[in-house]
């Protein structure tokens, strides 16, 4: 950074300590000012103090939702680059996200090259046109969707998968030979 340039200030909010801290520490590496928040209400007393220019905002933090502070975070500056990271991805989450003032949305595992890349691209106005237009998932698609994401974390395996949906195997096996439905 040159002469009379100011540090980027960002605020990384995530109730996973190792993921905070290893994302505050590869920011402080990129050159940015980077602070930690375990909670929404820890992160709101950070942000009226520190006033950050960058905020990276877990969607699901223990005392509330991310979504929440992403509307309270643009209300306190509107020009901030805030930028939803969640494990549990889907469409209609991140179209909310947009609409509450989330300039991006990525999905966990995110790393710090990602979250910059969403950071130089948040001023892209076509993507938050998109976002903004894109019509509510099917039922078809949501159920779609859901059983993807089931089955993902079951690693592939089906019976375990068909107990946590709690429907029979050979109708999980059915849904699953269906293409993907069409948003």
């Amino acid at each position: 950074m040159g002469q009379g340039e100011v540090t980027p200030t960002v605020l990384v909010v995530d109730d996973d300590e190792p993921y905070r801290e290893r994302l505050v520490r590869a920011f402080g590496r990129h050159g940015f000012a980077a602070h930690g928040a375990a909670s929404t209400s820890e992160a709101l007393e950070r942000a009226r103090e520190l006033r950050p220019g960058y905020a990276v905002i877990d969607l699901r933090l223990p005392d509330g939702s991310g979504l929440e502070l992403v509307r309270e975070m643009r209300a306190m500056d509107a020009r901030a680059t805030l930028v939803v990271l969640t494990g549990y991805g889907s469409i209609a989450t991140a179209v909310e996200a947009v609409r509450r003032g989330a300039t991006h949305y990525l999905t966990k595992p995110a790393d710090v090259d990602d979250i910059l890349l969403a950071f130089a691209g948040a001023t892209l106005p076509e993507g938050e046109a998109a976002a903004r237009e894109h019509q509510v998932p099917s039922l078809a698609r949501a159920e779609w969707e859901h059983i993807q994401r089931v089955l993902a974390d079951c690693g592939g395996n089906i019976s375990q998968a068909a107990r946590l949906l709690r429907i029979q195997r050979r109708s999980l096996q059915r849904k699953l030979a269906k293409h993907p439905v069409p948003k």
